[in-house]
């Protein structure tokens, strides 16, 4: 019976090799009675995640009070959130409902691509969001001029661009593998690291231009951040009140909220990768950001910000009347 589950999904290629044609998900190890209630909570997430975004993202296109750089890219992110969590959640849930999932190798690259493109969107909106930051606190007479609707719209489809050209990278390296089996992977979705353990062909033409798109899509923009908020921080300690520095933290630790989990846990991941021994907490890292840090951006930025709340109390009252 173990054998027949690394037989199933393959067939003959022209170089009388087994190439496989689907790729079973392991998962995570449920104990059945709990299964369900993973289900639902999990189900749950993906519900409010998709609403949440939404809502910050219908927020930002009508409320005049949001029109502003800052909620602009708000907006980007929360699209990249739902693009990420639509892409992993529900393979996940078909699979602790199944125990195990079954997908098509086709679906697998699919799945791979997106969730490149979703993340490294990610990383760099949020790096963009920092810039603003900086920007607003320590440049605050050159903001309006350089943080102008024009700039953003450019910085933004530069950005979509960019994670474009990430994903056709990592697609057209990872199809250079020859993966003749077995076709389990030991992951709830086709994580790139996980995927690369089945491949039965010399894996460091992966391993190589993974490490390398690593600068521009990870060290880059989570760099780029810590240089734009030490001088907000060196900026924000030279106010001489103390409500005048509350106000001006205020107004980034939402932003920093997300940031140190987002990139936390991808660091932890990819570039600090736990052993084989300890794969189930690499799945729970993974869930992290794939499903809990679309969760949590909405849900900081609402419950932390004035304006989103003011906005949400019109648009309340407005559909009441």
């Amino acid at each position: 019976m173990g054998e027949e589950r690394f037989v199933l999904g393959r067939q003959r290629n022209s170089n009388n090799q087994t190439a496989i044609s689907d790729v079973v998900l392991l998962g995570f190890e449920i104990f059945p009675n709990i299964r369900v209630f993973v289900f639902v909570l999990l189900l749950l997430i993906y519900g409010l995640t998709v609403c949440g975004n939404l809502l910050i993202i219908i927020l930002v296109a009508y409320s005049k009070t949001l029109h502003s750089p800052m909620y602009f890219f708000l907006s980007q992110l929360s699209t990249s959130d739902i693009m990420l969590a639509t892409n992993i959640v529900p393979s996940t849930l078909h699979g602790v409902l199944h125990k195990r999932g079954r997908i098509t190798f086709g679906e697998c690259i699919v799945q791979l691509t997106f969730f490149v493109f979703s993340g490294s969107t990610e990383c760099v909106i949020l790096a963009v969001m920092s810039y603003d930051r900086y920007m607003a606190i320590c440049k605050p007479l050159h903001y309006t001029s350089v943080m102008n609707p024009t700039f953003c719209v450019n910085i933004s489809g530069l950005s979509w661009l960019f994670s474009i050209l990430i994903m056709v990278i990592c697609a057209n390296t990872v199809t250079k593998l020859d993966f003749c089996g077995p076709n389990v992977v030991d992951h709830f979705f086709c994580d790139p690291t996980a995927l690369a353990k089945i491949a039965c062909s010399d894996t460091t033409i992966i391993d190589l231009p993974i490490m390398y798109l690593s600068v521009p899509v990870l060290y880059m923009p989570f760099l780029s951040i810590i240089i734009s908020y030490s001088y907000v921080v060196s900026t924000v300690l030279k106010i001489p009140t103390r409500s005048g520095k509350e106000k001006a933290f205020s107004t980034c630790s939402s932003h920093l909220t997300v940031v140190f989990i987002f990139y936390i846990t991808l660091i932890c991941m990819y570039s600090v990768p736990f052993s084989g021994a300890s794969i189930n907490i690499n799945k729970v890292m993974s869930l992290m950001y794939t499903a809990g840090t679309p969760l949590i951006n909405p849900v900081i930025y609402s419950l932390r910000n004035k304006d989103i709340k003011v906005a949400v109390e019109k648009v309340t009252k407005f559909c009441t009347c």
